[in-house]
């Protein structure tokens, strides 16, 4: 994950606020042949280029914001979003015309109507953007431009200069049939069917290649990024081979705000220093995860960690101190308890399970930290252990019970307490509290030590012993 709160993204183009009103029908209006919905729920969302400085700001990056809105309530609840954000947000204000806003009737999880209410804007409401822009670049990232065609971006191509003569990179997602509009941009992000619009018809994965290598050159850009919904991304840049990415959505929900997701975790890992194939990575990887909500959303910064983890086969296992860090984050972050317990664990018996599967109940996550061989060496004496370190990491690591595994070398687990930090100690057997190693460093930061029992009659050394008698 990159370090998103090193970036610094301006974020300009069109506003919207889609509001949401649901409730039940159980009968039609007497007046026309129609549902008459009950609202019992109105839900306001920010769309369009807020919704892009909104996903920024929640992958924890810096975010400003500058568009158009109209003198009236909906640009105000658009304020008052962005500032509970942390946004900064400098808008021109139409006196003609009013913010665009998208009101949509749901009942039974069924879209039944949408009333747009917006014109579009022109010249004199956008006369201030270059200047509210220019003020603004001080300290940026990375630019973005937000097309929707609704009239905010009258000249994009004097923002992209004005960027670019200060070594600022120009990301942006375009709109129309024109994009030249674009003209030396870093990088657009059109759909495939934006694409096709101005490339033509592409019938294979050759034809966009070579259509997009031209069209890099025609609008002196540095990459181009088409998303391709069911079949991925594809990303073109001059003297490189295509990169193609599959989509990763199991089920979509929804695909509203996609393209705001994925330009805004361009632009943040970008600004954080990524490398661009990297942060499209990253893009692809988020947009599988914002199909599957319902309307524009958000993801954040440990969705997307999570992920991220997922897909590269982590979030439990076996794992060193700092792997089990990083995973710590994550459960935290979704408000996850975590349990700690320590021992040799030898030879893995019904006793054993049992206690793991005890302590697992207790929080939603379980470490199990392992005696390194010399230190089982140490405390057991010559002869132990019977399995080796991995070996008895692996067997824990694939208990349902156990999420991680680690293994460290000092005799007792206070070092590990003092980094990790657990929720709730707990150790096997008949111990009162203060006879387990480390509660003082856990009561210390208020967590809870417990003490649970094993199973009757199991034990690693009488089931050694009886093995040598035989």
């Amino acid at each position: 994950m990159p370090r998103f709160d090193g970036a610094q993204i301006l974020v300009v183009g069109d506003l919207m606020l889609d509001r949401y009103w649901q409730g039940p029908t159980s009968r039609i209006s007497p007046e026309a042949p129609v549902p008459v919905v009950k609202v019992e729920q109105r839900d306001d969302r920010v769309g369009g280029a807020g919704n892009v400085a909104l996903n920024i700001a929640a992958l924890g990056a810096g975010a400003s914001l500058v568009g158009v809105v109209g003198a009236d309530e909906a640009a105000h609840a658009l304020a008052a979003r962005f500032k509970s954000a942390g946004i900064r947000s400098d808008f021109q204000v139409s006196d003609d015309k009013p913010t665009i806003t998208k009101l949509r009737v749901i009942s039974r999880h069924q879209q039944l109507l949408r009333l747009d209410f917006e014109q579009q804007f022109t010249g004199a409401d956008t006369d201030q953007i270059a200047g509210k822009v220019t003020a603004l670049l001080g300290g940026v990232s990375v630019l973005v431009l937000s097309d929707y065609g609704k009239g905010a971006l009258q000249n994009p191509v004097e923002l992209i200069q004005t960027a670019r003569q200060r070594g600022i990179p120009v990301l942006v997602d375009p709109k129309g049939s024109d994009f030249s509009r674009y003209q030396g941009a870093t990088l657009i992000t059109p759909n495939m069917g934006e694409f096709e619009v101005v490339v033509g018809p592409c019938e294979s994965e050759a034809a966009i290649v070579a259509k997009g290598l031209a069209l890099l050159r025609d609008l002196d850009l540095e990459a181009l990024l088409v998303t391709r919904g069911e079949h991925g991304m594809t990303l073109l840049r001059q003297g490189m081979p295509a990169f193609h990415l599959p989509a990763r959505a199991r089920e979509v929900f929804d695909v509203t705000g996609a393209g705001d997701t994925v330009i805004s975790v361009l632009a943040a890992a970008l600004g954080a220093g990524e490398e661009l194939p990297a942060a499209v990575v990253l893009a692809n990887l988020a947009a599988s995860i914002v199909v599957g909500k319902l309307g524009t959303a958000t993801i954040s910064a440990p969705e997307l960690r999570r992920a991220l983890q997922l897909e590269q086969g982590h979030g439990r296992g076996v794992v060193n101190e700092e792997q089990l860090l990083v995973d710590l984050a994550d459960a935290r972050a979704h408000g996850e308890s975590i349990v700690f317990t320590n021992g040799c664990f030898d030879i893995l018996h019904a006793g054993h399970v049992g206690y793991l599967e005890q302590a697992r109940r207790l929080g939603q996550r379980l470490i199990v930290a392992v005696n390194a061989d010399a230190s089982v060496r140490r405390l057991k004496g010559e002869g132990r252990p019977i399995n080796s370190e991995d070996r008895r990491m692996a067997v824990l690591a694939g208990l349902e019970s156990v999420d991680w595994v680690l293994v460290f070398g000092d005799d007792t687990p206070q070092r590990l307490l003092q980094l990790i930090r657990p929720d709730i100690l707990v150790k096997g057997g008949d111990y009162k509290k203060e006879q387990v190693v480390g509660w003082e460093i856990v009561e210390a930061y208020g967590g809870e030590v417990r003490a649970l029992d094993f199973l009757d009659d199991c034990s690693t050394t009488a089931i050694v012993e009886k093995i040598q008698g035989e």
